[in-house]
Parts: C-alpha cells; structure tokens; sequence
C-alpha cells in the first residue's frame, strides 16, 4: 500500500503498488502508461478515468432532458459538468446549433466535423491547450474558452462569421500569442481580461480589427503598462463603444480626442462644454415638464367653470319648462270659455304669466 505519491501519480521504480487510496475529486480518468526507471524495465500504470460520451449516454440524455430522439432534430445539447475526457459520437447530431462542454475535462477541440450549422460553443473551464479543428464550423458566431490553458491565439480566421471571443483567464504573454487576432475581422466583441499580457505593442494588433466594439483587458499588466491606459485605447480604437467594465459614451470619445489633441486643459474645456450642454438639456426637460402642468391645470380650471354653469343653469331651465308648461294649459283652458271677450282672455293670461315669474 502506497501513502506517498509523486505530483504526477508516479510511484519510484520497483515499488509493487497493491492499492491505492484516492479521494472521490479525484477520479478523473484512467488509461495506461509505459514507466520505467531503465532502458530494459517498463511499468503499467493506471490512472482513473470518467465517463464517456457514448451514443447510448448521448440518446439516455435527450431522453431526460426532454429533447428530440432523432438525433439531428436537436439544435441544442447541455453537456457541461459531465467529466468528459474527449468529445466523441457527436456525428448524428449534425443540427447542433448550440453546444455546451463547460467544465468537463477535455483536452482537446476534436470530432466536430459533422457540426456544420453550429452557431455557439462554450469550452470554458476544461483542460483546453490549443484552438484547433474548427475549420468545419464555418457558421460560428460565439466561441468561449475561457479558463483553459492557451498560450496562443491561433486557427480562428478561417471562421468568417466569428463575431464574439471569449478567452479570458488563459495563458496569453506576449504580443506574438495574440498576433492571429489581426486576421480576424468579424470579431466586434473580445474578451482578454486576466491573461499575461504585458506589452504595449498589442495595440497595433487591436486598431487592426475594423469591427472592434467592445474589449475586455481587465487583469493584464497591459493595463498598466500602457500611459492614460482609457483614453489612450478610446482614441486609438475608432468604433469601440464598452471598454472593459463600462461604456464608452459620445462625452468620453469627445473628451479623449481633445485630450490627444492638446493635452489636459482642451480635455478640461471640452468637458465644460459637454458640462454646459448637460444642463440646457436638464432645464430644457425641467421647462417642457413646468409647461404640460400648466395646460393640464388651465383644462382642470375650465372644466371645473363649465360644471358651476351647468349647475347653475339646470334649475333654471327646469323652472322655465315647467312655467311654460302651466301657461300652456292655462291657455287651453281659457280659450275655451266662449263667453269671455278676448282681451279679458288676454288680461287673465298676462296676470297669471306674472305670477308664477314671482314664484319662481
């Protein structure tokens, strides 16, 4: 029984290993190795291996997660956190669209051949040493290897439709890893924080990138390394609109190309200009804000006034109809006494209009 293993799982030459106590993390794969201390000695060593992504785990997976049987009906599969070594049976699948190996064990980008209309592919957190054998994914539009282990940027300008790049916490050193990047001139979105990146000199590699929008450099000693490190990049880079963490707005560009042109007091004459221009659009908002609530009192007022009138004048009116009416019966009533000569008729109608004035 062995306590003591070296970093790499070697135990010393003529030691007869029986059993081996490992911890459950880690089981990562197994496989056979030829050791040996000598030209004429050789060892069989075994190291753990995990699960494999077999056609059978394939179809048990779109059975749990509820997606199609027929494998090229299926335009997305979620293989990430399945402890993969290698990336395997994936030739049915030719309607992948989407594919996340996130957080596997894998070595290497192979056996994608099939995936012809892939648009995504998420490869962070694995094992990854070099971009290869992408040729074939010639509709990619994202790709992410983030948290890997690539020292250098490489076999990605044959991917024309190839907008965004993620390959943040790698190995990226100096300008010769990133000088690839050049050829590529899809990318609009480029993810480099937390690298090695240390040399001014990646700037020319970046102005060459017509569709730049939005770069990410956040953790790279560049960012120090490189004077007036925000505006020196907005000035340089014509269309980037978020650098890093936040965005660049029309004031920054504006602000940053005065400082290019005459240093720290244009900068500083340009920004009370855009300071002045600020607060006309403020109390410009404020004026418009003041003028909609005086029309909308000047419409309350005047419907309050037609209400009052109208309260007024019903009562009246009412007393009109009904005065009206009684003059009218009255009348009837008095034509019909024969008689009477027609001024007394007349007389009597006058009176009574007169009275029932007063009483109302």
């Amino acid at each position: 029984m062995v306590d003591d293993l070296s970093a790499d799982g070697v135990v010393s030459a003529g030691v007869v290993v029986g059993r081996i106590l490992l911890t459950c993390d880690q089981l990562i794969r197994v496989e056979e190795l030829t050791i040996g201390s000598g030209a004429n000695e050789n060892r069989l060593l075994r190291k753990f291996s995990g699960p494999r992504m077999t056609k059978e785990f394939l179809k048990d997976h779109c059975k749990q997660n509820r997606l199609y049987s027929t494998p090229h009906l299926n335009d997305t599969l979620y293989l990430h956190f399945k402890g993969f070594s290698t990336i395997e049976n994936l030739e049915e699948y030719t309607g992948l669209k989407c594919l996340w190996l996130e957080s596997n064990g894998l070595q290497r980008i192979e056996n994608l051949d099939a995936q012809i209309n892939l648009r995504c592919l998420f490869l962070q957190q694995n094992l990854i040493h070099k971009l290869e054998n992408l040729a074939p994914m010639q509709k990619l539009c994202s790709l992410n290897v983030s948290n890997n282990y690539i020292n250098t940027i490489e076999n990605i300008s044959c991917l024309p439709q190839l907008s965004t790049l993620q390959i943040a916490h790698n190995k990226l050193e100096v300008v010769h890893d990133i000088q690839h990047l050049s050829k590529c001139v899809a990318l609009t979105v480029l993810d480099l924080s937390h690298n090695l990146l240390h040399e001014p000199a990646i700037l020319p590699i970046l102005e060459a990138m017509p569709e730049l929008r939005v770069l990410n450099l956040l953790g790279n000693k560049v960012v120090t390394n490189i004077p007036n490190y925000r505006k020196t990049l907005i000035v340089r880079l014509r269309h980037l609109t978020f650098l890093d963490d936040r965005p660049v707005f029309p004031r920054d560009r504006a602000c940053a190309e005065a400082w290019a042109l005459g240093g720290l007091e244009l900068e500083r004459k340009e920004r009370e200009q855009w300071d002045t221009q600020d607060r006309k659009k403020i109390q410009d908002s404020l004026d418009a804000l003041a003028l909609i609530k005086k029309k909308a009192q000047r419409r309350l007022r005047l419907k309050e006034e037609a209400e009052r009138g109208e309260q007024f004048l019903c009562p009246m009116q009412n007393s009109y109809q009904s005065m009206d009416y009684r003059l009218l019966v009255f009348s009837q009533v008095t034509l019909r006494l024969p008689s009477l000569p027609k001024p007394l008729v007349r007389n009597r109608l006058v009176r009574t209009s007169k009275a029932l004035c007063r009483k109302h």
